[in-house]
């Protein structure tokens, strides 16, 4: 007789868990940050409101962003007014688009991710979808499968309305999943379209404008599982712990609400300051057990919420300039792709190491963090552990 022990153990993976993959995709459509405040007031039908027009042009030209991708153009804005408006019902409107266009944008990044890996997409055994736009029934997750021909008995997770944080949050499941399951290989996908967020400048609510102005479209694919197959599967970063945290003081920081305007975008308090109080103390409870308390000895990859808590994190931690640089190169290339954009930023590493001729992913260093911020304030921290290549 076998034990429930035994069959315990034989289901585990004996290996630590390896991201195999990634790949990225983003909307045709590409926007100039620097005429984007012209376009903006103009498609809705703002021009009249000078004065808060400059001050949406300030805000542009803070943000270190250069350009953003959108499903969103002036032809669809043409046609659904509704949408340009800061307050109209347009709910079904932008749910017809995000329902189809959030799995399609989804696919395109899982491809390249799938064809990268280099295995039958058969062997792909569990599905970790991500997403703040579209919810429906069934959800992205089962549009994928079936736009990628996936089995239908893989086994899926569907995540909606998590925002900027999520990107550490699949990343936390994968994990699971792939160490739990022996052989497991998940897809992680994280695909947002601001269309369900876009809307017209108001008076009364900045906030709003701060979305408008740094938000845009981005998919991310993930290959993950342990034990990768010698000669065939190459793993790129091991992860090795991840935590998830609440922050002190932080309700109504960031909060987002679906109504029939779409889904409204609030921040209420001082996110940055929040974000650079609490940091040290993420990081020291992540990496006191691997005796690492210089910040400037491992590779960062912090979701780029925007360029205030980025300057922020860097002076709390003490972190030279080159530290945040991939992360800022994504902000200045794509805005803040909301859970997609640690799989960009870590994506650049890659491109750069290789591009340098580096040995491993992480900028030549062993040990890494990646870092998810997002509404809550919830904060999702992920060590990372180099892998020679």
């Amino acid at each position: 007789m076998v034990t429930v022990e035994e069959v315990r153990k034989a289901q585990r993976a004996e290996g630590p868990v390896t991201i195999m993959a990634i790949g990225t995709a983003t909307p045709p459509n590409c926007i100039d940050q620097s005429s984007y405040p012209d376009y903006y007031f103009r498609i809705t039908n703002s021009e009249h409101k000078t004065e808060l027009k400059e001050k949406f042009k300030r805000m542009c030209e803070k943000s270190q962003i250069k350009k953003r991708y959108m499903y969103l153009h002036e032809e669809i804005l043409k046609e659904n007014p509704n949408i340009c408006a800061y307050m109209a019902p347009s709910l079904d409107a932008r749910q017809d688009m995000v329902v189809v266009e959030v799995p399609k944008l989804g696919k395109e990044a899982a491809t390249k991710a799938i064809k990268e890996w280099g295995q039958p997409k058969s062997k792909i055994t569990h599905l970790v979808f991500c997403t703040t736009s579209g919810v429906d029934m069934p959800g992205a997750d089962y549009q994928l499968t079936k736009l990628l021909g996936l089995r239908p008995s893989v086994k899926r997770l569907m995540m909606y309305q998590q925002g900027c944080f999520a990107g550490g949050t699949v990343l936390r499941l994968a994990k699971d999943l792939a160490e739990n399951n022996k052989g497991a290989r998940v897809l992680v996908v994280c695909s947002e379209i601001t269309a369900v967020t876009f809307r017209g400048p108001s008076d009364t609510h900045l906030d709003s404008l701060v979305g408008q102005a740094l938000f845009g479209d981005g998919a991310a694919a993930m290959i993950i599982g342990a034990d990768p197959i010698p000669e065939v599967e190459k793993p790129i970063l091991q992860l090795v712990s991840a935590a998830q945290t609440i922050l002190p003081d932080s309700e109504g920081a960031i909060d987002g609400h679906l109504r029939e305007v779409g889904l409204t975008f609030h921040l209420l308090k001082d996110v940055p300051g929040l974000i650079s109080k609490n940091i040290d103390k993420s990081l020291t409870e992540a990496f006191k057990p691997f005796g690492i308390s210089d910040w400037n000895s491992i590779f960062w990859i912090a979701h780029p919420g925007g360029p205030a808590i980025l300057d922020q994190v860097e002076a709390k931690c003490g972190l030279k300039p080159e530290k945040l640089r991939a992360t800022r190169h994504v902000l200045s290339e794509y805005g803040n792709m909301s859970s997609a954009c640690v799989v960009f930023i870590l994506d650049e590493m890659r491109r750069k190491g290789a591009e340098d001729g580096l040995k491993t992913t992480g900028e030549g260093l062993e040990w890494g963090v990646l870092f998810g911020f997002g509404p809550g304030l919830t904060v999702e921290t992920v060590v990372l552990h180099s892998v020679a290549i």
